[in-house]
């Protein structure tokens, strides 16, 4: 195999969304010299966008969007000035005037964002008018390429000509403790149809309360589950729990704490010790199969580009 073929290409978000979250504040100057450090790796990079705070009442004013809009482009030239083409971004709520901007310009590559938080009926209205007067041709086929920022919903995927897209669901899904299992009809998985989200970990006993736990599902079910699990090469695992004094130090990789620290100190603690490895007792694991059932859902969708149709081809899909 050619070294090159062994590179990792990443496409890295500038991180806007998780600072305006955490309240900080990221150094333009800091990010253009990582990437720049980091060019071996770094396939795609996304401009440093300033995204519109809402106020406390939860409204973004026009006048506030039109401020975070014109900072997002301003970044863009600083960045295009040091010598990097970054992707643009385009956020819900912004004038258009900014799409046709970019667009105008030459760009070949946008992402949209600001869709985290907001309600499928609100994004496929600003999808549908973007793709449909800004973003396609007469035929519906994309004028330009377009990243999805927080977008893994199957009908919204499926629904437009997107790129690519991305999501932070199946690692959040993984530390919830579950796992994604495609529909599974007369032989064969099914990815054009909302998947399962189905609780594996052992350390869920809520989840079997609501019936929402594999150990509640149907035989038929749970075998199938079961089933994708193997093809996919992992094993559910097994794990033992026993009630320890608080002292008691969990050997690494074996043993982990299976709830909060009681507040009673003479209280014993819930301690998990993995007897068979899994996707039931390593987030890790589930990680992984979360990332695989993403990869082959991609695989099954069809090839980009291809025609946005708004009163057509969702309408044949089942959600």
């Amino acid at each position: 195999m050619k070294e090159s073929e062994n590179k990792v290409q990443l496409f890295l978000d500038s991180g806007a969304f998780s600072a305006l979250t955490q309240k900080t504040e990221i150094d333009i100057q800091e990010y253009i010299q990582f990437i720049k450090d980091h060019r071996d790796v770094i396939h795609v990079y996304a401009n440093l966008d300033v995204i519109c705070q809402a106020d406390k009442r939860g409204k973004r004013s026009t006048q506030a969007l039109e401020e975070s809009a014109r900072l997002s482009f301003q970044n863009q030239m600083i960045m295009e000035k040091a010598g990097l083409n970054p992707i643009p971004c385009f956020h819900l709520g912004e004038n258009p005037k900014w799409l046709r901007r970019y667009l105008d310009r030459g760009y070949e590559y946008i992402a949209l964002g600001g869709a985290v938080g907001s309600t499928s009926s609100i994004l496929i209205k600003w999808f549908d008018k973007l793709f449909s007067e800004y973003l396609t041709d007469d035929q519906g086929m994309p004028r330009v390429k377009i990243h999805a920022f927080g977008i893994t919903s199957l009908a919204l995927m499926m629904r437009y000509p997107w790129y690519s897209v991305d999501s932070t669901s199946w690692v959040v899904t993984s530390r919830m403790g579950a796992i994604y299992v495609p529909r599974y009809k007369a032989g064969s998985w099914i990815y054009d149809e909302n998947s399962w989200k189905i609780t594996v970990s052992s350390k869920s006993p809520t989840r079997k309360e609501k019936g929402e736990h594999i150990d509640t599902l149907t035989p038929d079910d749970r075998g199938i589950i079961l089933n994708y699990i193997h093809d996919k090469g992992y094993e559910l695992g097994a794990s033992e729990f026993r009630y320890v004094d608080q002292s008691h130090k969990p050997e690494k990789g074996v043993e982990s704490w299976a709830e909060k620290k009681p507040e009673s100190k003479s209280k014993k603690r819930l301690l998990e010790i993995i007897t068979k490895p899994g996707i039931s007792n390593k987030y890790q694991l589930r990680d992984e199969l979360n990332i695989i059932y993403f990869s082959d859902l991609e695989k099954s969708m069809p090839a980009w580009p291809w025609p946005f149709q708004k009163e057509g081809r969702q309408q044949s899909l089942n959600f």
